[in-house]
């Protein structure tokens, strides 16, 4: 994108509007004040540069050049200090005037020279260009005071103010906007601290409760799937083996579950993903086939491509549709189900929508709500949102949004 035109002289359009504003009101006015004085100089004092006409030229052209001074005000400032050196010599030596003037006792210097030396001050920010400038301001003051045409007291008075004044409160600003920056600054970077500090202490927190789950939640999974390995070897009937073997499946699956757990809580969500620890999003032909054999109708959706999700997500995608599902067994038997699942390459959007029940069964009539909150929680470790509760028609909603990938520890770390 182009910059815009106005960007190489102002920094914001406030700026722009002001400086322009300032611009046209200065250039009549200096006419208009000259009005007020009756003139008490001859017009041959003007005849050396071609006439008043020349004069008035060139207070204009600096009048306009005031546009520029935020982005220029060191030249700005020699400009008119060399103008008011020449006007000093000129006028002095008996030549002519080289700058407008009605009265010999009018300042010698542009009109606009206040301006110029208040805009020095504020927006000047190169160092050897300050030293030079401020020693240009001691000599418009000191041009300005004319000490060696014994002024009057008031003339000197004017003088000063006018060249003394400005600068003085254009270092003020520049002292005042630094210190708001520096304010400003000090103030982003403790609450960056704060942030930092607090994640610092979540990391904390994350890693002791992945060792403390690591060093007894793991253990005894670990333990009771041995055991049930065991039993499925030395059992002599065929439904305590399938029993054991039961039991063995769902531990091994419950350490994977964990570890992948620990993983997030280690890692904190910030490693690469890892294309090799991608999946597909879990069949729910057999929950959809469960919850039809007891006569619920279930009407299954997906779109997009449901492979390439992190273990984990697939699992918590799994757990989201099964509870939403045992819940309307519950309290909505006789409705009717839609599961919806979109994969959009990013993120799995998962949707369990049931109908209001035909009996008298109440969706929220049982049951203490801990499985949905759970469910809740854990989409939420994996960096996911959860929604369940009721809709306008009676019936009843869960639906999660899950990240397609959550970085977990290698399994072997964990062993």
């Amino acid at each position: 994108m182009r910059r815009p035109i106005w960007r190489y002289l102002w920094d914001s359009p406030r700026a722009a509007v002001f400086d322009v504003a300032l611009v046209t009101v200065l250039l009549p006015l200096g006419p208009i004040l000259a009005s007020f004085y009756p003139p008490d100089l001859p017009p041959q004092d003007y005849s050396w540069m071609g006439g008043r006409w020349v004069a008035q030229l060139l207070m204009h052209l600096f009048t306009v050049s005031l546009l520029v001074r935020r982005r220029f005000p060191f030249a700005l400032l020699c400009a008119g200090a060399a103008a008011m050196l020449l006007h000093a010599a000129t006028f002095s030596a008996g030549i002519g005037a080289f700058l407008p003037m009605n009265q010999r006792t009018d300042p010698w210097m542009p009109g606009v020279l206040p301006f110029v030396l208040y805009a020095f001050a504020a927006y000047e920010t190169g160092r050897k260009r300050q030293i030079t400038g401020w020693v240009l301001v001691g000599v418009v003051v000191l041009t300005a005071l004319r000490l060696w045409t014994n002024p009057d007291s008031e003339t000197m008075s004017n003088a000063f103010w006018i060249t003394a004044f400005p600068p003085v409160l254009g270092a003020w600003i520049a002292a005042r906007r630094k210190l708001v920056t520096a304010l400003r600054d000090r103030a982003e970077r403790a609450e960056r601290e704060q942030e930092l500090l607090a994640e610092q202490a979540r990391a904390d927190e994350r890693a002791k409760m992945a060792a403390e789950m690591h060093d007894v939640v793991t253990h005894r999974v670990s333990l009771m799937v041995l055991q049930a390995g065991a039993l499925g070897v030395t059992a002599q009937d065929e439904p305590t083996r399938s029993a054991a073997e039961e039991l063995r499946s769902g531990g091994c699956q419950a350490l994977d579950e964990l570890r992948d757990f620990i993983g997030v809580l280690r890692s904190g969500g910030e490693d690469s993903p890892d294309e090799s620890e991608r999946s597909a999003l879990p069949d729910l032909s057999g929950l959809i086939a469960e919850t039809e054999a007891v006569g619920i109708p279930v009407r299954l959706t997906e779109q997009g491509r449901t492979a390439g999700v992190a273990p984990l997500v697939s699992r918590t995608a799994y757990r989201v549709v099964q509870e939403a599902l045992t819940n309307v067994h519950k309290h909505a038997p006789d409705s009717e189900v839609d599961v919806g699942v979109v994969y959009d390459g990013e993120r799995v959007l998962l949707t369990v929508r049931n109908t209001p029940p035909a009996g008298d069964h109440e969706l929220a009539g049982s049951g203490s709500g801990a499985g949905l909150q759970g469910l809740g929680q854990r989409v939420e470790l994996v960096g996911g949102t959860f929604r369940a509760g009721p809709l306008p028609d009676g019936g009843f909603e869960v639906s999660a949004i899950l990240p397609a990938y959550v970085p977990t520890a290698e399994a072997g770390s964990d062993g």
